[in-house]
């Protein structure tokens, strides 16, 4: 069955909610999602504090323009998860993003999806996959209905893994993650960069998760969003290519034929035309060096 993966945007910038004077400058940066985050980046003495701080912005700041605004909870293994939980549930406030850190089953999307009850019928749960278990139950994870989409958490990974965050060694988790999320009708996206001061590393990382499927990319600064944005833009390049395959596979009537030398068949022109009514008609500025 073919399931068209929705679209969400390709920058998640992530703002730690103990950090009030960057909140703002969040929404403001450009993100396709702003996610204020309440645990890896807020030190546990002031974690009742940020969730405070944090239900509250989000509460005022209803509106994101065209940036959709969002929370990542702590972990419910823990008491601050359960905490923020029960403060997100009481507060009426209902993110369109929910981030949920170690997720390890459906059952635990299902609870939170449960407790919030939201009555839009909007899934808002993400699962952030981070755990050598979690990519084993991807399966049943990925099958939850109230499930909205994945992200990869990179870092916790090649902790729990006991391997390095170098992009060779986390080939097989995000290559799963990405495959099952896309056989589930999901969209994935990857982890943060964490590397501030090394774009090509960024630039090479972004346009790595773009390959592998993945549709988009979390930041960690708002340098770092223009980066991403042209590593997942589809290039004028590809979209002539792209083109040309569907051209060619209309003017065949279905028959297998060749563009430039190489043999088109069905896969091929389903992914063009994919492809074509994403980026639409218009050529886009070649991302990856200048325009053609």
């Amino acid at each position: 069955m073919n399931v068209s993966v929705p679209r969400c945007g390709s920058t998640w910038l992530i703002t730690p909610a103990s950090a009030a004077d960057w909140l703002d400058t969040a929404r403001s940066a450009g993100a396709d999602v702003a996610l204020v985050d309440l645990e890896d980046s807020v030190p546990h003495h002031r974690k009742d504090a940020a969730r405070a701080a944090a239900i509250g912005w989000l509460t005022e700041a209803t509106d994101g323009g065209t940036t959709v605004l969002g929370l990542r909870l702590n972990s419910l293994c823990t008491v601050h998860g359960v905490r923020d939980l029960v403060a997100v549930a009481e507060s009426g406030l209902r993110p369109a993003v929910l981030l949920v850190p170690k997720v390890e089953s459906a059952r635990e999307v299902e609870l939170i999806a449960k407790v919030l009850d939201a009555d839009d019928g909007q899934p808002r749960v993400w699962a952030l996959i981070e755990t050598p278990r979690a990519i084993q139950c991807l399966p049943e994870i990925l099958g939850s209905r109230s499930l909205a989409g994945v992200v990869f958490g990179a870092a916790d990974y090649a902790a729990a893994a006991g391997c390095s965050r170098r992009s060779s060694a986390l080939w097989y988790p995000r290559s799963a993650l990405a495959a099952g999320a896309a056989a589930a009708g999901l969209p994935a996206i990857d982890s943060p960069y964490f590397d501030l001061d090394d774009p090509e590393g960024l630039r090479r990382e972004a346009e790595e998760a773009k390959d592998l499927g993945f549709v988009g990319k979390g930041a960690v600064h708002p340098a770092q969003l223009s980066l991403i944005r042209q590593a997942f833009l589809t290039s004028s390049q590809e979209l002539a290519a792209a083109h040309a395959v569907v051209t060619a596979a209309d003017a065949a009537h279905g028959a297998i034929t060749t563009v430039e030398g190489r043999m088109v068949g069905p896969p091929l022109v389903a992914a063009a035309r994919a492809l074509t009514a994403r980026a639409g008609d218009a050529a886009i500025p070649d991302a990856r060096g200048g325009s053609s």
